[in-house]
């Protein structure tokens, strides 16, 4: 898992719960112990966490210090390449719900892009602000903006208002981030109100293609969102074969493929 995302990760872990240990860290992120005092040690550094005794408290922050901005950059390559192989996935007219996070921007831009070259037409809903400026006014799509409150920092549209709207809809693809995926735990977020709104999602569309960086297997998040079968491929990048992967996420590869989930590597 490359750090910055593994940094990301285990401040959300830390931020969800309030306070988390050490070995609860290790267990969900399938690393050892020695890697998690690291981590935390940067984050304590950048005035995100606090460290205590056997593992670290959240520090108040505003939520752009961990939010949509701080992680656009991050793995832009790996994450283009992703979604340029998730758009190649939606078939010409396809009206698809575009889940909030910084991967599904490339798969939006790959959309437009598709469009543009005479590939589409395209129906799009977003759940998120910057997905919707991506398609905005870009020919061959049609852009709906789904209903709900944007959550600061991460400039995604979530909540009651949110899930109303998406139950008076329906899709033929719902291209879904994660936060976290384990052969256990099956698909998870770091808050109710993301995970409701994905719950809703699946239900109304006929199949579900998760995008997903390798940094997310065998990851364990509060929120419980779908078994592993809940949807039909996950588009991730190569390291997912590579054989120092840690043993959580190679069982959570292993548990894909026994759910009969097309992993596809970009």
């Amino acid at each position: 898992m490359a750090v910055p995302d593994r940094l990301d990760v285990t401040l959300r872990l830390v931020r969800n719960a309030g306070r988390a240990s050490l070995a609860d860290l290790a267990a969900r992120l399938g690393v050892s112990e020695m890697t998690v005092r690291r981590d935390l040690d940067a984050l304590q550094v950048r005035g995100l966490v606090e460290r205590v005794r056997g593992g670290a408290v959240a520090v108040a922050e505003p939520e752009s210090a961990a939010g949509f901005a701080a992680r656009a950059g991050w793995q832009a390559g790996l994450k283009d390449r992703i979604g340029r192989a998730a758009a190649a996935l939606v078939a010409p007219g396809s009206t698809v719900l575009l889940d909030a996070g910084t991967t599904t921007v490339h798969v939006a831009r790959a959309l437009a892009d598709r469009a543009a070259a005479g590939e589409g037409p395209f129906t799009a809903a977003v759940l998120s602000l910057p997905v919707a400026e991506v398609l905005a006014d870009r020919p061959g799509v049609r852009l709906l903006v789904v209903g709900g409150e944007s959550r600061p920092g991460e400039r995604s549209l979530a909540g009651p208002l949110t899930a109303a709207v998406l139950r008076q809809l329906t899709f033929d693809v719902f291209v879904m981030s994660i936060g976290a995926v384990s052969a256990a735990a099956g698909w998870s977020e770091f808050t109710l109100e993301d995970a409701a709104v994905k719950q809703v999602a699946l239900e109304r569309a006929r199949t579900g293609l998760v995008v997903a960086d390798a940094s997310k297997l065998g990851v364990r998040a509060f929120a419980s969102v779908a078994p592993l079968d809940a949807v039909g491929r996950l588009v991730t990048d190569a390291s997912a074969r590579d054989p120092q992967l840690t043993p959580a996420a190679q069982d959570t590869l292993a548990a894909l493929e026994n759910a009969d989930v097309e992993v596809v590597l970009a």
